[in-house]
């Protein structure tokens, strides 16, 4: 009769070795080979999705996983494989609607491409903190970065990314070094213009975008040159910071003799509204109003705005499958791509009463 000690264990159920294992430790590839009847190897390929296993073991092995809880050590794999199926996204602020909407349009392209997405705020908009941003990506596991620049700061020679990273930037004038994705900023702009000057407006008034922004200064540089292209006179540009105070604030110091309104984003233009409104001035019988963006509560204005709109989700699209593009192929793009802009027409503008 063999001692107490010399005997063995009886085997657990299938039922049991899940739970069993889990409370031991994590459950290996060899478990699942082991229980497979197959070889680590064949595990490992059914893991990855390679061809070439016949469905009958396919099965066995997907079965032998779930029965185990087996999970893939995903870690290990992107360290084997080279590629973490993550992207960094490198911004200043959350606040403004085109970084929101950008951001969201991203991680929505990415997750449709099985990729994950890490945001790398700079908490200071300087050359340092840009550097600081780039020096922590180098710590993080990411395989390519989406730089959302409002200012002009990666055009610095100071700033430089990592090599090895692929880059796509939004929103900078830095095409000639790195593959850039944007709206049509100017194009935009002269859209707005133009219909205000078609409508019978003798010139247009500016509330521009902080002056550190790209998308601020090629809307202005628009605006410019379609009153000059009409020879039209130039009001003074008034600034904002993209809120809707600011906006407001630019409102107030609107003349009498101006009759319409080109507010360089749509909450300015909100501001612009309550501002006119106060000062007893109709939109658009006395003053018409034209903001850009095309922010969804824009149809719920007094009056609907009339707006420029932006697609926010083909610029985060394009963004996403160009640093894929780079990472698949290991090299890296320059140039800039253009999202087309189109004009909404609403209840903010009409021709100008006639004045005695």
């Amino acid at each position: 009769m063999k001692k107490a000690a010399d005997a063995k264990p009886e085997p657990a159920s299938h039922d049991e070795a899940p739970h069993a294992a889990g409370l031991r430790r994590r459950v290996s590839m060899a478990d699942v080979a082991r229980l497979a009847g197959v070889s680590s190897q064949t595990v490992s390929r059914v893991s990855n999705g390679h061809e070439g296993v016949i469905d009958e073991t396919r099965e066995r092995v997907l079965s032998a996983m779930k029965q185990l809880g087996y999970r893939p050590n995903g870690a290990a794999r992107a360290l084997k494989q080279g590629r973490f199926h993550t992207l960094g996204v490198v911004l200043f602020t959350l606040s403004t609607t085109g970084n929101m909407r950008t951001l969201e349009a991203i991680a929505d392209s990415a997750a449709q491409e099985g990729y994950g997405i890490t945001l790398m705020p700079v908490a200071v908009p300087t050359q340092t903190g840009v550097r600081g941003a780039f020096t922590r990506l180098g710590e993080l596991a990411v395989d390519g970065v989406i730089v959302i620049m409002e200012v002009h700061l990666l055009d610095s020679t100071t700033v430089q990314l990592p090599p090895q990273v692929q880059v796509v930037v939004v929103d900078s004038d830095a095409g000639d070094r790195y593959s850039v994705v944007d709206t049509d900023q100017r194009g935009g702009a002269r859209l707005a213009v133009e219909h205000l000057l078609g409508l019978g407006h003798s010139t247009v008034w500016h509330i521009a975008g902080p002056k550190d922004s790209f998308a601020a200064q090629r809307r202005a540089q628009a605006w410019f040159a379609a009153l000059e292209d009409a020879d039209r006179t130039r009001p003074p540009v008034l600034y904002g910071d993209w809120s809707a105070e600011s906006g407001y604030q630019a409102g107030l110091e609107l003349p009498p003799e101006c009759t319409a309104v080109f507010a360089a984003n749509d909450q300015m233009a909100l501001g612009v509204l309550r501002a006119l409104a106060e000062q007893g001035r109709r939109v658009p019988e006395d003053v018409s109003v034209v903001g850009f963006d095309d922010i969804p509560e824009a149809t719920a204005f007094i009056p609907p705005l009339t707006t420029v709109h932006q697609d926010f989700g083909e610029v985060g699209r394009l963004c996403v499958e160009g640093v894929l593009r780079q990472i698949r192929s290991d090299t890296p793009e320059r140039g800039v791509v253009l999202v087309p802009t189109r004009l909404v027409v609403r209840s903010s503008t009409a021709a100008p009463a006639a004045r005695d």
